[in-house]
């Protein structure tokens, strides 16, 4: 549908019902509308809702405990992928519902392989070891006490898109392209933890490991955990939140989420990479051919239209503010551009803020539409001049392989038609 509002104040559904038998059926539901209002969205509180807010008080100063909450009327949630196991599983970001370029906190997507762990900052350590010069462990106290930084940087899973390779199966593009976040994270930088242990000559990949139950682990090259590797404890402004790492998370800007390893307790470094089970059977690009790819780590550019999308449906022809995501693990966007003929004519689409190294930008473009069927597309090309391709080329390269296709990495231009009647779907042009 076209972005609106369901009312949740209840004197305002009762008059959307509006005919008799509208009012009928209200009463016949009246019970079950009571207990409703009663509810409030994930996040929210439900609160009663004055006539006229100007003549009775408000709430009082810190009635909420001193921890803030969303609007009662605000309801946007993330969606589980419906996997069997929903401890190994992953939830999306409602992207078409996000304002400006960060992920609310508690929108931001998940993916977890053992649950979500509950961990005690007050006993959390992390060791450091293998080729160090002492091997070392921090507290998360001893972390917090070496200087910071704070960087806006944009976190995307390899798969996703995973189930749009073959043909267009998710109807909305929280479920095409919501395996995407943006967040400022705030932490210490791994080259202060490598000065403090020091590194032994010959050291070219550190293993990763994670606290949860699945004890998840990557191996990193030594170079880019050098870089610009951050150990993140912070995430928009407070605390990172239990599902993305509590208390302390690797952040490894423009590489595949699944090496962002959460609730992180060790990194060791060594001479060559571990072949973890997330590397050898996972995480790899299978390819035209029957070989396969490994530690293919950095995202590509990429770029999605989020107004309108799938499942919305347009009023009717005139004007409209075109609006999506662009972003690069490889530096910053350089331009992106919208077409509305299915890739036929590009023009220029502007980006309303000055793009930033390895973090989404969100772009506008000014759509006059006629009311005859159109197919809309963005184009990324980021500071390398690379270009987001088209699904074609990359099916040319990656084959389809597998129950979806190929799986990982999926960064084609993405489509949506525009029908007659308003309608938005997702289609492969």
């Amino acid at each position: 549908m076209f972005p609106g509002r369901v009312p949740t104040d209840r004197r305002a559904f009762l008059f959307a019902a509006g005919s008799t038998a509208g009012a009928a059926a209200a009463a016949v539901l009246g019970s079950t509308a009571r207990a409703a209002d009663q509810r409030a969205p994930p996040g929210a509180q439900y609160f009663e809702i004055p006539a006229d807010p100007t003549k009775e008080l408000g709430r009082a100063v810190a009635a909420d405990g001193g921890y803030g909450s969303r609007s009662q009327f605000e309801s946007e949630v993330r969606w589980r992928y419906p996997t069997p196991n929903e401890y190994t599983s992953w939830s999306m970001t409602p992207l078409d519902k996000m304002l400006g370029n960060l992920t609310a906190s508690g929108l931001h997507f998940e993916r977890h392989h053992g649950g979500i762990p509950t961990i005690d900052p007050l006993r959390h350590m992390l060791l450091v070891h293998g080729m160090v010069s002492t091997a070392k462990k921090f507290s998360m106290a001893d972390i917090k006490r070496f200087p910071s930084v704070t960087r806006k940087y944009f976190i995307e899973c390899s798969g996703n898109g995973l189930t749009e390779w073959n043909k267009p199966t998710l109807k909305t593009v929280q479920g095409t392209h919501g395996l995407l976040s943006t967040s400022e994270w705030t932490g210490v930088q791994f080259a202060t933890i490598a000065r403090e242990v020091g590194l032994d000559d010959g050291g070219t990949w550190v293993l990763a490991e994670g606290a949860d139950a699945a004890v998840m682990t990557r191996s990193i090259p030594l170079e880019k955990m050098l870089k610009n590797g951050l150990l993140a404890y912070g995430q928009n402004g407070e605390a990172i939140r239990p599902e993305q790492g509590y208390p302390l998370r690797l952040i490894l800007p423009g590489y595949e989420g699944n090496t962002h390893i959460k609730w992180l307790r060790r990194l060791e470094v060594s001479d060559k990479p571990f072949m973890t089970r997330e590397e050898t059977s996972k995480y790899t690009d299978l390819m035209a051919n029957g070989k396969a790819r490994q530690f293919t780590f950095e995202m590509e550019a990429k770029s999605v239209i989020t107004f309108p999308s799938g499942e919305m449906k347009l009023p009717g022809p005139g004007f409209y503010d075109v609006t999506g995501l662009a972003w690069s693990g490889r530096g910053r966007v350089q331009s992106v551009e919208v077409s509305s003929d299915a890739g036929k004519t590009w023009y220029p689409a502007h980006m309303e803020s000055i793009p930033e190294p390895i973090c989404t930008v969100r772009f506008s473009f000014p759509w006059i539409w006629d009311g005859k069927p159109a197919v809309l597309q963005s184009r990324c090309t980021d500071e390398t001049g690379y270009i987001q391709p088209t699904l074609a080329q990359l099916v040319a390269i990656r084959g389809a392989n597998g129950p979806f296709g190929s799986i990982y990495h999926l960064n084609a231009i993405q489509s949506w038609a525009v029908a007659a009647d308003g309608s938005v779907t997702n289609v492969h042009a």
